[in-house]
């Protein structure tokens, strides 16, 4: 048993796959709204999202990609009858697990979210957002307050990493571990170095680092509020 949560706009459709998942033993809510997905992920756990890409006012697209920018890591299973394979492409690279195209088998629809719910889950969109920073690990690009920063190859890696990690503190040593080449001779006193550098693109004058030191320990990145 899982729970699940299908948001998909087409009536028929959506009451069909409920009834079908619900004589699987599956707890299921629904929603119609891509808005209204947003809502019920900020707030409830799911196991799988069965998700529509074309929905109301917010795509299925959209929706994914905002809810991987918080580090949400819920499997999520795209219904669409978009078949090309640009759009599959988008699909995924936006944090998507799975495709199905419609029309579609209940069984294969069976099949496949059994398959993502024997995954370990880990993150798998490409965007990494915390506050006004916006991290795109496909294109590589870095954008802090709507303006893109230039940062060295291992500035970006090691960002992406604290990212992809929000407020979860780490050693030096496990950055290098992390982060670095297992042969590299990088030391603690380089990891202060590029954290140093970074703070100068991120910090904000008067305002908390989003870069933390936690003395004695390690360093964190987390959401600093206004």
């Amino acid at each position: 048993m899982a729970k699940i949560l299908l948001v998909e706009d087409e009536i028929d459709l959506s009451q069909l796959i409920h009834e079908w998942l619900k004589t699987e033993k599956h707890v299921v809510e629904v929603v119609s709204t891509g808005e209204d997905a947003v809502d019920r992920l900020k707030f409830y756990k799911y196991d799988v999202v069965v998700l529509d890409w074309l929905l109301p006012k917010m795509s299925g697209l959209e929706v994914c990609r905002e809810y991987r920018s918080r580090g949400g890591t819920t499997p999520i299973l795209f219904l669409t009858a978009k078949n090309m394979i640009n759009e599959k492409e988008a699909g995924l690279d936006a944090g998507s697990d799975d495709y199905l195209t419609k029309p579609f088998d209940m069984k294969e629809l069976s099949a496949r979210i059994r398959a993502l719910l024997r995954r370990p889950q880990i993150f798998s969109g490409s965007v990494l957002q915390a506050g006004p920073l916006e991290l795109d690990s496909s294109t590589r690009k870095v954008l802090f307050n709507g303006e893109e920063l230039q940062l060295l190859p291992k500035e970006f890696a090691l960002l992406e990493f604290l990212l992809k990690h929000q407020n979860k503190v780490f050693s030096s040593e496990a950055l290098i571990e992390r982060v670095w080449n297992s042969e590299s001779e990088a030391s603690p006193e380089v990891i202060r170095t590029y954290i140093k550098r970074l703070r100068k693109h991120l910090d904000i004058e008067g305002k908390k680092s989003m870069l933390q030191t936690v003395h004695g320990v390690g360093y964190k990145l987390e959401i600093v509020d206004d």
